[in-house]
């Protein structure tokens, strides 16, 4: 599942489908590099405007959500950058005569062409595909589906891109088509790619010495004054084909993005002025998420009760993966994680309360809030008095912990659930036994 703000650091890898077992992946792969080599057909009859307008449309594809952008919104190629591209089709005479078996190539030769808009190409070119498959998945898992426009669909009987409608999920906010991958395409590293011809080929069999490999731009030019070892390269990579394999649909956001949200956590004012709650929870779910992955697993936010009265802000499904976690599921019978979410400038019992009234059946009898500041002394006696009473555990995380978390995700000193266990630790030091 794509996030909805910000891309996933994952990429749609051809290669994937070239050597795929699936009849389905190979068709799909044969009909990407045709289109691509139809702009090469164009170039060689004359028609340089009209394959700068095709590529041009197909180098940009927002519906996925792959990459590193922040916004999910990618820029196109330049017409300067797109006639880099077309330039190959008419200078290298075995692109000329044969054009490309693997779109990913043109990494080799191009520079500025980088495994991003290589998925981006080719999705453009399979988004067909892609509107089905998400059409039918979403069905499968009961996602909501909207009667929408999309943009960007490539035709391969006229050789254009159009409109076309479909029944497709939608973005909350701007009301854009979301489309779905098969994880199966999905690498962080295209198999073939400029720092794997550098390092597994380049280094080997041309360079003399580390001292021999030149910036990035000269050795595309001595790929396109060479192309036969860019064929030798991929031919090495085509025969190691299966050592390629696709990388996990989840992964934790880069630290990057860790940082962007707590950043943004503490520019946000305590309240509701301005959306500040949601905003506020929005950066707590997506850090947490990935902190606590995969010792807690199976992330959801805004879960409703069974009698669908009251909303859980998050809920984690408890992997028992550590002493700690093992613990929560023995002695609180917690199989699930209720976290409730407050941007308040001071807890109240309420807020515990409201927590508390959540903690039956699978959430056991344990459970955390995050706030922005530590618990007043009247609040942590009502959760003392919860304990006491109930035997119900409520641990409070705040902004300074929230900043410990970010640290040790990024120094990957400790894992950040640690952070939740001092938490539950400080709490059983001065609850009564």
């Amino acid at each position: 599942m794509p996030f909805l703000d910000e891309d996933i650091p994952l990429y749609v890898d051809p290669f994937l489908l070239w050597k795929s077992p699936s009849l389905q992946d190979k068709s799909l792969h044969l009909s990407a590099v045709n289109a691509f080599n139809h702009l090469g057909y164009l170039v060689n009859i004359g028609k340089l405007a009209r394959a700068q307008e095709l590529l041009i449309q197909a180098s940009e594809c927002d519906d996925i959500g792959l990459g590193f952008s922040t916004t999910r919104k990618g820029r196109r190629l330049t017409k300067t950058q797109a006639n880099a591209v077309l330039e190959v089709f008419s200078r290298i005479p075995a692109i000329v005569k044969h054009g490309f078996t693997h779109i990913e190539t043109i990494q080799l030769l191009v520079d500025g062409i980088a495994k991003d808009r290589i998925s981006d190409i080719f999705c453009s070119y399979t988004k067909s595909f892609l509107i089905d498959y998400t059409a039918e998945v979403s069905t499968q898992i009961g996602l909501p589906l909207t009667d929408v426009s999309v943009s960007g669909v490539y035709n391969p009987s006229t050789h254009d891109f159009g409109n076309v409608s479909a029944n497709l999920p939608v973005h909350p906010d701007t009301k854009q088509p979301i489309l779905l991958v098969p994880k199966r395409w999905l690498r962080r590293i295209p198999w073939i790619g400029m720092e794997q011809y550098i390092e597994l080929y380049y280094k080997q069999e041309i360079a003399k010495s580390e001292a021999d490999i030149p910036a990035r731009m000269k050795v595309v030019l001595h790929n396109r004054d060479n192309f036969g070892v860019i064929e030798s390269f991929v031919s090495q990579r085509e025969l190691q084909h299966a050592d390629c394999l696709s990388d996990p649909l989840f992964a934790q956001i880069p630290v990057l993005s860790m940082k962007r949200h707590h950043a943004a956590i503490q520019k946000i004012l305590a309240g509701k002025t301005d959306g500040a709650d949601k905003k506020y929870e929005d950066a707590v779910i997506a850090m947490l998420a990935s902190a606590f992955y995969p010792a807690l697993d199976f992330a959801q936010d805004q879960v409703r009760t069974d009698s669908g009265a009251h909303i859980r802000d998050m809920i984690f499904y408890n992997t028992q993966s550590t002493i700690f976690l093992r613990e929560l599921a023995s002695t609180y019978k917690t199989r699930q994680i209720v976290v409730e979410l407050k941007n308040v400038r001071e807890l109240s019992a309420e807020h515990v309360n409201q927590l508390n009234r959540y903690l039956a059946h699978d959430f056991g009898n344990f459970g955390v809030i995050v706030t922005r500041n530590p618990v007043p002394k009247n609040v942590a006696r009502n959760i003392i008095d919860l304990w006491s009473a109930h035997r119900k555990t409520v641990v409070v995380l705040t902004d300074q912990d929230l900043g410990q978390i970010a640290e040790m995700f990024e120094s990957k000193s400790r894992p950040p659930i640690d952070v939740l266990n001092a938490a539950y630790v400080r709490h059983a030091r001065v609850r009564p036994s």
